[in-house]
């Protein structure tokens, strides 16, 4: 399996070159020269399997000669070992014909385990086998940075360094990513919002020199293998809704585009997708273009659904490679037009993404009044983020069975979900002293030079 770059200048790599590039040197980012298909008695055949067994097969073609079979089965299995529930993503019904895929029972609570956990185990077995040291670098609306560092804390061979915009995660988020004790977790709280963090992320890949001289690696959704193992749950949950047999679409909450992006991966694989609903709060750059054509990022504005509070998304852009017929040239000179202002989506492209791609907004009175909503008819409580994707999900519901991403556990936003319902929801045992346990956090200007000088200082202790 070969991977190109969105942008047609980088160097063709293989699976495992591909993960630990992240970015690619010409700025653009990995995807597959060619997406294998499942064929439809093989996607029948995952009915009924566990959940790690349905990831071996979905993974499987992707990875190629990368990882022995042997290798690979064992990564899979211990990056499941710490979920709380033997499902891993288990369905519940929300109304006829509408499901909730509930991705929160990871070790931090959020959607982001289900990657972050199989990246650190394939991390970790590539390096020992290379010998070799790398320095993790991720940038966070809230929810990757606990999961990055959930996944490498205490490893051998890797520091990691999560950028998150400083006073604009919740209290929760925060402290999962600054109370962990390991020497190479580093917690930076950066003074920018989100759209800083993952600029001043992509400045550091983009310095040749430096991103050599430290061994960078890249975990956030820019690394196309965090976009394949999330394609696995939109697989497992078609299937236990009758695919292929019928199709069946996905409302998901929406900010960087990586979670959605995956449900078209596994779209291309074969899984009958009706739709894609790309779900925002009101920070909905994406909801925007898709209807009027001009992609033209805004100041962010803070929600109560922090971890969408996103102008700039960075896996559109692979989006947009697929609606561009893959032309790596077009997509460059696309995303050069961002610095002054944004650019308007060829007509022919902006066509194949309104048929890839359905979107919808909640305000966040909206979100609030989903919240209480579900919770009386339903019983369920939701994050503010998997409320956006319910109310879009409600307002768009077609024949087919809908699915609700829930991308994280409300105790991950007690603040919001309280104010909503009057319920203050707890976090599970494993997590009831996070409150009480010592933050470790560094605090930095937006400037590309200080965050160099913090990361050589940190890795040469």
């Amino acid at each position: 399996m070969r991977y190109v770059s969105t942008r047609g200048q980088a160097p063709v790599l293989g699976f495992e070159e591909a993960m630990f590039a992240g970015l690619a040197r010409d700025g653009g980012l990995y995807v597959p020269e060619a997406v294998p298909r499942l064929a439809p008695d093989a996607i029948a055949a995952l009915a009924g399997l566990p959940y790690e067994e349905v990831a071996l097969r979905v993974m499987r073609p992707f990875i190629g000669d990368a990882f022995a079979e042997d290798e690979l089965r064992a990564a899979v299995a211990a990056a499941h070992a710490g979920f709380g529930h033997p499902a891993r993503a288990p369905l519940k019904q929300l109304a006829p014909n509408r499901f909730l895929l509930e991705l929160f029972h990871g070790p931090t609570l959020a959607f982001k385990d289900f990657a972050m956990q199989v990246i650190g185990q394939l991390f970790q077995r590539a390096l020992a086998r290379r010998g070799a040291r790398i320095t993790i670098v991720g940038a966070t609306s809230g929810d990757t940075g606990s999961a990055a560092i959930e996944a490498f804390r205490g490893l051998e061979g890797v520091d990691v360094f999560i950028l998150f915009p400083d006073g604009r995660v919740s209290e929760v988020q925060r402290r999962q990513m600054t109370t962990p004790a390991e020497a190479n977790v580093h917690a930076i709280a950066l003074q920018g919002d989100f759209d800083a963090c993952q600029a001043r992320v992509k400045d550091l890949f983009n310095d040749h020199a430096f991103r050599d001289a430290v061994g960078l690696a890249a975990v956030n959704s820019i690394n196309w293998a965090r976009v394949l193992v999330q394609a696995v749950y939109y697989f497992a949950a078609a299937v236990a809704l009758g695919a292929p047999h019928r199709s069946v679409a996905f409302a998901v909450p929406t900010g960087n585009f990586g979670d959605v992006y995956a449900g078209a991966v596994a779209r291309a694989m074969g899984l009958p997708v009706a739709r894609l609903v790309v779900a925002t709060n009101h920070n909905d750059i994406l909801h925007r273009c898709l209807t009027t054509g001009r992609y033209a990022p805004e100041a962010v504005r803070p929600s109560i659904s922090p971890s969408m509070d996103i102008q700039l998304a960075s896996n559109f852009e692979r989006a947009l490679f697929d609606a561009l017929g893959r032309d790596g040239s077009a997509v460059a000179g696309l995303m050069g037009r961002l610095a002054a202002g944004g650019f308007e989506v060829p007509a022919p492209a902006l066509a194949a993404l309104r048929a890839a791609y359905a979107s919808g907004r909640a305000s966040e009175a909206e979100t609030a009044a989903t919240i209480a909503a579900t919770l009386a008819a339903t019983g369920e409580l939701l994050c503010p983020h998997s409320a956006v994707a319910a109310k879009v999900a409600a307002e768009v519901q077609g024949p087919e069975p809908m699915v609700v991403l829930a991308t994280a556990h409300p105790a991950k936003f007690p603040e919001a979900v309280e104010a909503a319902t009057g319920l203050r929801p707890a976090l599970p045992a494993r997590l009831a002293d996070l409150h009480d346990r010592p933050e470790r956090v560094t605090v930095l200007p937006d400037d590309l030079a200080a965050l160099q000088s913090l990361i050589r200082e940190r890795i040469a202790r």
